[in-house]
């Protein structure tokens, strides 16, 4: 018998090998880590749900902000809690509210972070949505302006890039449009352009404080069902001037984040989810997987399905363990 010339084993038989012919190169460089601000002082509140991810007032982000620079993650994305809620959600657009007054002591302290701020109503309104609610439904138009106030706030703060998450039509527009007419024009829009209506949003909900009172975000997030969809969201995001496209959840939607990176010439972003975060912290913490080797292949095949960005709670852990290999 005449065995083939081929043999892939060949490059695969040391650890040198392996690493010469790797075709997808994970690296802190590529990584945000996702922190939620709260009210006060002296503040950190572990969430039950998310081992090791706390609510903390902006003295102690800007602690765990310079053991992130330290580790060489780039980038920090602040969502925040406020003091009261209301039904317009109006303390997200406060030149006090947790995430300007973070933003300010990172900004304060001169860290090397660039600092993303989420952009949405849902943790500051009393009824969880996403924007304003009138007669059981999220009222898009009215919201923009809302949401439009958040961003230029945030950029006055000091915020490098704005996220908007809430999924209204129309929202990159309206944000690009107030930034520029206040003179923001450099501050960058990261858009939660394919964000789904998905199951492993629970425990951020728990974080966030952000569940909804009544109904749920079908009628704005996406059907988990629809790839093509996705497509024109991120295409109309685009025109509107974004300059980042975000798919969420990631795991769940490597198909999507493959057929964006195919589709568009844009820098995409993924967000490795809380469920999908809290998921492997279970299993580990139950001897059911080893978490490294687990964490390492996830974030591994986010960005080998196109995202060279990753927004993930695993940030931290993750940089220590590339650097020590």
């Amino acid at each position: 018998m005449t065995f083939p010339v081929h043999r892939p084993r060949r490059l695969r038989r040391s650890a040198a090998l392996r690493d010469l012919v790797r075709e997808t190169r994970l690296s802190a460089a590529g990584l945000v880590y996702p922190m939620f601000a709260c009210p006060g002082a002296n503040v950190r509140t572990e969430i039950a749900s998310m081992p090791g991810v706390c609510q903390q007032s902006p003295d102690r982000i800007v602690e765990e902000c310079r053991e992130v620079a330290d580790l060489g993650i780039p980038a920090v994305l602040l969502f925040g809690l406020p003091e009261r809620k209301d039904a317009t959600g109006s303390e997200a657009a406060s030149a006090r509210g947790a995430v300007q007054r973070s933003t300010e002591a990172i900004r304060k302290a001169k860290l090397d972070l660039l600092v993303i701020t989420d952009v949405c109503l849902c943790e500051y309104t009393d009824h969880g949505h996403c924007g304003v609610l009138e007669g059981g439904s999220v009222q898009n138009d009215p919201t923009l302006a809302l949401l439009a106030n958040a961003a230029v706030s945030h950029a006055r703060a000091g915020a490098d890039i704005v996220a908007p998450s809430d999924m209204m039509d129309g929202r990159v527009g309206a944000i690009r449009g107030a930034l520029d007419e206040r003179g923001f024009a450099d501050v960058a829009i990261l858009s939660y352009a394919a964000k789904y209506c998905s199951g492993f949003y629970g425990p951020f909900r728990e974080a966030a404080q952000s569940a909804p009172q009544s109904g749920d975000r079908q009628g704005y997030q996406m059907d988990p069902a629809n790839a093509r969809e996705a497509l024109r969201e991120v295409a109309l995001d685009l025109e509107e001037g974004a300059d980042i496209v975000m798919v969420k959840p990631a795991l769940a939607y490597l198909d999507v984040i493959q057929r964006v990176r195919e589709r568009f010439d844009a820098p995409i972003a993924a967000y490795n989810v809380s469920g999908e975060f809290a998921m492997v912290k279970a299993a580990a913490r139950n001897g059911w997987l080893d978490e490294k080797r687990a964490v390492l292949e996830i974030l591994t095949a986010i960005q080998r399905a196109g995202a060279s960005i990753i927004v993930t709670y695993h940030a931290k852990d993750a940089a220590r363990w590339l650097k020590n290999c």
